[in-house]
């Protein structure tokens, strides 16, 4: 049986809708917790897809949480041997780290409910659903990156240039969450209360009420953007 590896920095950032697309394809879904879990068995023997979770640090932040840097190193021989790579959120920013881009603080905070400006690139990707009109996806972060050299720019938002880029048809990294489910965000309204609370202009009413608006659409089309990158990928 194929196998899937989640990395997960947070109990509630978790593969959300993508893991019932990933188990209807036939995969063997299985998380580690990158915090506490040991990573070196993953160079060893890889899996078939390694899916990096989001999480609410910086790519910088490896003096305080060391095993950034071993997840770095880990998606550069990954990423090196072409082997199939999604990330989201802070797993994007990691993979761009392993490719040599620059991963930094925007000076702000996006997040909520917004649509991205797909480029041609984009359109003609596994994204191109998105270009529909109406679609929004959830965004929650305060970093972004450069695109890395090599890569091929996929979205953008006005906040942010790079929202979404591949590294051949085998890496997709995604700094929005086509993975995030209604349900499921009532666990992140919870577990980034502070966050919530601390940024201007959202608060867990109006993300709540944007996320009944939006998330159903966005989840059924994250769904079909997922399986169509497995197909291109032999999956």
């Amino acid at each position: 049986m194929k196998r899937a590896l989640a990395l997960r920095h947070v109990p509630f950032e978790d593969l959300g809708c993508f893991e019932q697309v990933l188990a209807n394809r036939g995969f063997d879904v299985a998380y580690l917790e990158a915090p506490q879990d040991d990573l070196s068995a993953l160079s060893r023997t890889p899996p078939d897809l390694l899916v990096v979770l989001g999480g609410p640090i910086g790519v910088y932040d490896t003096g305080d949480y060391p095993f950034l840097a071993e997840e770095i190193r880990l998606l550069e021989g990954r990423l090196s041997q072409r082997l199939p790579t999604l990330g989201l959120c802070l797993g994007a920013q990691l993979m761009a780290r392993a490719l040599g881009a620059r991963v930094y603080p925007t000076g702000g905070k996006e997040i909520g409910w917004a649509p991205v400006r797909l480029t041609d690139a984009g359109r003609a990707s596994c994204l191109a659903p998105l270009a529909e009109d109406g679609v929004a996806v959830l965004h929650w972060h305060g970093d972004t990156f450069d695109l890395p050299e090599g890569a091929t720019r996929l979205a953008s938002t006005d906040f942010c240039e790079n929202q979404a880029f591949s590294f051949g048809p085998e890496a997709l990294a995604l700094q929005f969450h086509l993975e995030a489910t209604a349900s499921g965000l009532e666990s992140w309204f919870v577990g980034h209360t502070c966050e919530i609370a601390a940024t201007p202009g959202i608060s867990v009413a109006e993300l709540r009420s944007d996320t009944v608006r939006h998330a159903e659409r966005t989840q059924a089309i994250g769904a079909a953007c997922l399986e169509t990158w497995l197909t291109a990928n032999g999956f």
